[in-house]
């Protein structure tokens, strides 16, 4: 059954636009008239008075900035990983006070709802049993963990730190594309693009009152020493890494080099009594807090995989004693599974009593018979999505691709429903770019970042994933996708 929630509540660049953008996609930057939108018109102004020279020059900057830095992302190709420095667009995406209002109040809603199904998932499951929720598309979840049946996390919080990807439709509404509740990524993209953006264009920001994003540090190590068993003062907290072959690793050292905190991998962690200790030159010392960036999978080979190299034995039977906290909790995973996310709207209802603040996008299930031949008839005008996968694999971009590919697609599905979803194709919103010394057009869409400890925190602003190929509506960094700084302007 495909499921639906409705929503309850001029110059001298001229030429160097592309055109206009498709009749169907939304242009954040320009009306339809193709003059500047409200906010974009300082910016504009400045740009048209400063000529293209200066925006060659500062993209040239960024650039170097960048490398500088060592701000890297790991492209896969051919089972190959390739380091790139981070893809960077100069001109910023803008979004008013009162846009914003809006999406803070729904990702606070869909968070706060979330960790409630998530908290009822692994105790009473009365979801279930009330027949919200399919109990087959549980049970046959990847990412459902029975393993951590009735464990009580730190005040009850799984879903720590979240990525929720929001896209513009057509018509301009914000709507809901996925949800990252796992270890969700790119927040350190996140704070060099506005570092960057502030060192190249001072003069942009004089034209405006922006929000901060460079706390976001600040505000994780906040509620990472509010989960901490021995209290917060008391707290010794690192960073879990796969290690450096890790595409995100970047993001890893990052984060514990502005939080102050130690990075570790699976081998300087044991656990002993169901506590767990980090390997220092002075002896042992008790770790009340995990910011794991392993998978489930890889966490505890005691529980899970057995081969696991990456992992701590023991430390799933140390956070059951209430001794460590994880962050995020395992198991979250399930909560965005592609198959569950078409059911956050009854989630939201069930657990708040509240309308959906913010929309999904229309989701065909493949285990329902009807949706499944509708999709299977109609593969080209569709996106059809693994239900676990992330980072744009095991995805089907049906309009650019060839019938083999399509009558493979069609191959998995009917093997396995329950992995895939399928979706109409958005025309998601679009942004002027400046590349190769032209204004140009892209596709866009928007990961704002939430923090969950003693309340909800929403980061004003959030990682702007731009489609660098012309005409592209994939935006993942893992694809070729690049970025932009977001700006969100105080009231």
């Amino acid at each position: 059954m495909l499921r639906q929630i409705q929503n309850s509540s001029a110059g001298q660049f001229q030429t160097s636009f592309a055109g206009p953008a498709p009749a169907m996609a939304y242009h954040e930057f320009y009306r339809d008239d193709f003059q500047p939108r409200e906010h974009y018109r300082p910016m504009w102004e400045h740009i048209q008075s400063a000529g293209q020279q200066m925006l060659g020059a500062k993209a040239h900057e960024a650039h170097l900035a960048l490398h500088t830095e060592g701000v890297t992302f790991t492209v896969y190709s051919n089972d190959e990983g390739i380091e790139r420095v981070w893809p960077f667009d100069i001109l910023p995406r803008i979004i008013t006070a009162s846009e914003w209002n809006l999406l803070e109040a729904g990702l606070k809603q869909r968070i706060r709802a979330l960790n409630l199904f998530l908290k009822d998932l692994y105790h009473g499951q009365r979801i279930l049993k009330d027949g919200v929720v399919p109990p087959e598309l549980i049970y046959r979840g990847k990412d459902f963990r029975r393993e951590i049946m009735d464990i009580d996390p730190p005040h009850d919080i799984y879903t720590h730190i979240s990525g929720v990807d929001l896209i513009r439709d057509e018509a301009g509404r914000y709507l809901v594309l996925e949800d990252n509740l796992r270890t969700p990524s790119g927040v350190s993209y996140m704070i060099e693009n506005r570092v960057v953006e502030r060192r190249i264009l001072p003069e942009f920001f004089s034209h405006y009152r922006v929000r901060r994003v460079e706390h976001y540090p600040a505000l994780l190590l906040q509620a990472l020493r509010f989960l901490s068993p021995r209290g917060a003062e008391e707290a010794t907290i690192v960073v879990l890494t796969p290690g450096i072959y890790n595409s995100a690793y970047f993001e890893h050292t990052f984060l514990a080099k502005e939080m102050g905190v130690e990075l570790a991998e699976g081998r300087d962690l044991v656990c002993k009594n169901d506590k767990v200790y980090l390997k220092t030159t002075h002896g042992l010392r008790r770790v009340d807090v995990i910011y794991r960036r392993v998978d489930d999978d890889f966490l505890d080979p005691l529980v899970f995989r057995s081969e696991s190299a990456l992992g701590v034995a023991g430390v799933i039977d140390a956070w059951r004693a209430g001794n460590v906290a994880l962050v995020n909790a395992p198991g979250s995973g399930i909560a965005d599974d592609k198959a569950v996310y078409a059911y956050v709207p009854e989630i939201i209802r069930y657990y708040l009593g509240e309308a959906p603040i913010l929309q999904n996008v229309p989701t065909y299930q493949m285990t329902d018979p009807q949706d499944q031949a509708y999709v299977l008839d109609n593969m080209e005008k569709m996106v059809v999505k693994a239900v676990a996968e992330s980072g744009g694999y095991g995805m089907l971009m049906g309009p650019s691709s060839t019938p083999s590919q399509r009558a493979e697609f069609a191959r998995k599905i009917q093997d396995n429903p329950r992995n895939y979803i399928a979706q109409p194709v958005v025309q998601i919103s679009r942004h002027i770019c400046y590349l190769e010394g032209e204004l140009e057009s892209r596709h866009l869409d928007l990961r704002p970042f939430i923090i969950y400890g003693d309340g909800i925190e929403v980061v004003p602003g959030g990682l702007t994933r731009v489609a660098m190929t012309k005409g592209s509506l994939v935006v993942n960094s893992s694809q070729g996708g690049g970025s932009k700084d977001t700006w969100v302007l105080a009231d």
